[in-house]
């Protein structure tokens, strides 16, 4: 346990913890003496008396508040929050092989991207706040991507949210510093393979960027686009996300940091 970073006993909601980058960040921050509220559809494996699972559909506000409410239950405060829930379908805004096929940008997948991505950011955040307000501090922590800063091929709609999360971080801080309350977006890029990353999501990006399966994976390892020469490691993004949290970084509000080797359009 880290003792430099003073987050013991503190309480901390993880949405989407229990699996990937979000499950990477529930360990690290229960390995710095947190109390952590994992908000997920599904329980993960992980098991520690420090850690509550509260079954959370994060784009329903009732759901929202309620695990809001169970978390300030805990020791009378709400010090943090990762808005890390979120998906992705890789999709074309315009199939030129096959009209309206599968991999085409549709009404229903715009939709849930946006709910899942967007809407539950600001229902958990604005729960959140509620309390952080009359405690006097609190710090939100919204999880974006690489590729909302950048863009991607294939990924039009997912950078598309990222982005909004982008705007959400930069406008919050400035409506909520005066509440002693921090809004800071981290924005992993390539990172090592989980259990998120399906066949089925490997076959949809592969398409859109007209690419073999085989050849997306190669892709992954490249040192091409990457200084470092790798992909990420999740424990790297929760260090950072965990770091963040902590008044170690109380000066630090309304930016989006680049979690991602170097990597940039360039």
């Amino acid at each position: 346990m880290s003792e430099w970073l003073s987050l013991e006993n503190k309480t901390i909601i993880v949405s989407g913890g229990s699996s990937g980058i979000g499950d990477a960040i529930v360990a690290e921050l229960l390995a710095n003496g947190a109390n952590v509220v994992n908000a997920d559809l599904k329980e993960g494996t992980r098991q520690h008396d420090h850690l509550t699972f509260v079954q959370t559909n994060v784009t329903d506000a009732q759901a929202v508040n309620n695990v809001v409410e169970k978390a300030a239950a805990i020791n009378g405060e709400i010090w943090g929050i990762v808005n890390n829930a979120g998906i992705n379908k890789p999709r074309l805004l315009v199939d030129t092989n096959e009209p309206n096929s599968k991999f085409e940008l549709d009404n229903a997948t715009f939709t849930q991207l946006f709910d899942v991505n967007v809407r539950s950011v600001f229902l958990v955040s604005q729960a959140a706040v509620r309390y952080m307000a009359k405690q006097g501090h609190g710090v939100i922590i919204n999880m974006s991507s690489e590729s909302g800063l950048e863009g991607s091929v294939g990924q039009s709609i997912y950078a598309a949210t990222k982005a909004a999360i982008n705007g959400f971080t930069r406008s919050w801080a400035k409506e909520l510093g005066k509440l002693n309350i921090r809004v800071v977006g981290v924005a992993p890029g390539i990172m090592e393979a989980t259990g998120l990353r399906t066949l089925s999501y490997e076959e949809a990006l592969a398409y859109t960027r007209d690419i073999t399966v085989e050849q997306l994976r190669q892709g992954y390892s490249s040192t091409s686009t990457t200084p470092m020469g790798r992909s990420g490691k999740l424990s790297e993004v929760a260090d950072f996300v965990t770091y963040l949290l902590s008044n170690r970084a109380s000066y630090i509000t309304g930016v989006t940091t680049n979690v991602a080797g170097g990597k940039t359009r360039g």
